[in-house]
């Protein structure tokens, strides 16, 4: 059985939206692209390319699919992350492309759901799905994301697309490994443990 995992980046409010470049994703208005740069250090780039070493496939939706697909294929071969992105599989989950052209790419078929947990019980390693948050969402919702690797860094923005927004399933999490960087940053590893418990003091 593959594991599903969430693999992205948070202001300390918990917005996903953007973290890469200003014209990333201006969706409603977002106005704050390209927040993570300032607030990133040489930890969180080894955090996340830790990420990918029991990996060997993404997961991702058309919007991210789309940003990863113009960059990567021609960013900078002297980048260690850019073999690694462009050897890796790639599933993509779309209701409106009909193809997909970057190098090992393949595009998911029927509905998104039953796709996943095909392919969580395919043989394979990990598969990480980076950003993507509508993806997430759907994910979360049917019970299969199998862990959470999150860089929350020390910004708070306001406004954006949130991971957990409202109406996600409450859901306890034991931490898997927690540190923080010399920036601030919290790199943390979770895996969902079932519904959260409830007492009082």
């Amino acid at each position: 059985m593959r594991k599903i995992i969430v693999c992205t980046f948070l202001t300390l409010d918990g917005v996903m939206q953007a973290p890469g470049g200003p014209d990333e994703d201006a969706e409603s208005g977002f106005e704050h692209g390209g927040w993570q740069r300032p607030v990133s250090d040489d930890e969180v780039g080894a955090a996340i390319a830790g990420w990918y070493e029991d990996s060997d496939a993404m997961l991702l939706g058309r919007k991210t699919y789309e940003i990863f697909a113009s960059y990567w294929p021609t960013a900078d071969p002297a980048n260690p992350f850019t073999e690694r992105m462009n050897s890796m599989h790639k599933y993509v989950a779309s209701r409106t492309l009909t193809s997909v052209e970057w190098q090992n790419s393949t595009l998911l078929e029927g509905d998104t759901v039953d796709a996943v947990r095909k392919l969580k019980a395919s043989d394979g390693g990990s598969i990480n799905v980076v950003g993507s948050g509508d993806l997430a969402q759907t994910l979360m919702r049917h019970d299969l994301v199998d862990e959470y690797r999150l860089t929350v860094h020390p910004v708070i923005i306001g406004t954006g697309k949130r991971l957990f927004a409202d109406g996600a399933i409450p859901t306890a999490l034991v931490p898997v490994s927690v540190s923080t960087t010399k920036g601030g940053t919290v790199v943390g590893v979770y895996r969902p443990n079932g519904r959260p418990d409830h007492d009082s003091y």
